[in-house]
C-alpha cells in the first residue's frame, strides 16, 4: 500500500468532508452532522471494500473538480444522478474508477439530485472534532469545506480493479408520498392545516442546505403557541414558523428550538427527501409510530442485505469476462 495526493481545482458550495457522525454534541449545542444521504454514503464505501463509517467528500451541486499529482488509488461515487468526467471519458455516478498521476476528475450535477459522495480506497487525511470528520457546515466543525488549491492526502492506497465499474443501485427505496409520523405540537394546528398538510403538495425552495429545506405551498397557520419552550430537535422534524411555512429539518439541524412541530418526516424516507431539488414536489402522508418503527426496521434490513451484496469483489477482468460468457456457440467453415 502507498499513499496519493489530489490537488483541488474547484470545489463548488457546501462540499465538505462528511463521516458518520460525532457521538456527545448535544451538551455543546451542535448536531451531529454526517451525511446528508445516508445510504448512498454507505454505497460508496461498502462498493469500495472500505470499512463503514470513513470519511468521504459530500459534494452539492456546486460540484467539484481534482487533479492526482501522486499515487494510483480507486474511487468510488453515488447519490444524486450526477456527471463524472475521467480521463475523456463521460460516467454517470454509482460508479468505481481509478485515478493514476496527471488524472483529472470532474464531477457535477446532472439529471436529478442534490449530494453525491466521493469515497477512495484509503484513509483520507483530514481534522476532527469531537472524535469525527463530520462537517458542521455553519460552524466549520469536524473536517471542513474543501477550497480550491488545497490538497487531499489519502494514506494507505490501494487499487481496486476487481470492484471497477458501475454500482447497483438500490432497489427497494420507495415511490410516492414522504411518510410522516404527525406531532409532537400537531395540537397547535387547526384540523383544516393538518389535512391541507398530508393532501396538498409542496414545492423545494432555493432556501435548501444541509441545515434544512423550506417548503412552498399552502400556509399552515397555527391554532395556538407560536412560541413553545424549547426543546430538542431530531433530523427529519417539520418545524412551521409565524409565517405558516413548513421547513423539514436536516443533517445540520439545530439541537434545540422553540417552533412547533408539526409532523416528523420517518428515517427510511429522508435519504430520498434530501435529494430533491429546488422547483421539485413533495407530498406527506401520515403513519402511525408503530407502523414507523416496522418501515424503519424493514429498511434496516434491505439495506444491510444491499451493501452486503455489493461488498462482493467482482473479480479480476478475466474472471468476469469468464463470468458473461460472451461466446454461446461457433461456426466451423
Amino acid at each position: 500500500m502507498t499513499d496519493a495526493a489530489f490537488t483541488v481545482s474547484f470545489a463548488g458550495p457546501l462540499v465538505t468532508y462528511q463521516d458518520t457522525g460525532r457521538r456527545g454534541h448535544m451538551r455543546y449545542g451542535v448536531s451531529a452532522s454526517g451525511p446528508m444521504d445516508r445510504l448512498a454514503f454507505d454505497a460508496a464505501h461498502a462498493a469500495l471494500g472500505n470499512l463503514p463509517g470513513q470519511t468521504a467528500i459530500e459534494i452539492s451541486l456546486g460540484g467539484l473538480s481534482l487533479t492526482c499529482t501522486s499515487g494510483a488509488i480507486s474511487f468510488a461515487i453515488t447519490g444524486g444522478d450526477f456527471g463524472v468526467e475521467h480521463r475523456g471519458q463521460k460516467y454517470r455516478s454509482w460508479t468505481v474508477l481509478t485515478a493514476e498521476k496527471g488524472d483529472r476528475i470532474t464531477i457535477r450535477g446532472g439529471k436529478a439530485g442534490s449530494w453525491a459522495y466521493l469515497t477512495f480506497a484509503g484513509s483520507v487525511a483530514c481534522t476532527g472534532w469531537l472524535g469525527s470528520a463530520a462537517t458542521h457546515a455553519v460552524s466549520g466543525f469536524g473536517g471542513g469545506a474543501l477550497q480550491a488549491g488545497q490538497t487531499i492526502r489519502i494514506a494507505n492506497t490501494s487499487v481496486r480493479g476487481d470492484r471497477a465499474g458501475e454500482v447497483p443501485r438500490p432497489g427497494f427505496l420507495t415511490d410516492g408520498p414522504m411518510r410522516v409520523v404527525t406531532g409532537p405540537q400537531d395540537q397547535h394546528f387547526s384540523h383544516e392545516a393538518l389535512e391541507r398538510f398530508l393532501s396538498d403538495r409542496f414545492a423545494v425552495t432555493d432556501a435548501y442546505n444541509r441545515m434544512g429545506m423550506r417548503l412552498r405551498g399552502p400556509e399552515l397557520p397555527l391554532a395556538g403557541a407560536l412560541s413553545i419552550p424549547s426543546e430538542p430537535i431530531v433530523r427529519g422534524a417539520v418545524q412551521v414558523s409565524g409565517d405558516g411555512v413548513p421547513t423539514v429539518l436536516l443533517a445540520d439541524h439545530q439541537t434545540t428550538g422553540g417552533y412547533p412541530k408539526i409532523a416528523t418526516v420517518i428515517a427510511p424516507d429522508i435519504d430520498r427527501l434530501v435529494q430533491s431539488r429546488s422547483g421539485d414536489m413533495v407530498r406527506f402522508a401520515a403513519v402511525s409510530a408503530a407502523d414507523a418503527v416496522h418501515a424503519a426496521r424493514g429498511y434496516l434490513g434491505h439495506k444491510a442485505a444491499y451493501l452486503e451484496q455489493i461488498a462482493v469483489p467482482r473479480g479480476s477482468l478475466d474472471q468476469r469476462l469468464m463470468r458473461e460468457n460472451l461466446i454461446h456457440g461457433c461456426v466451423l467453415d
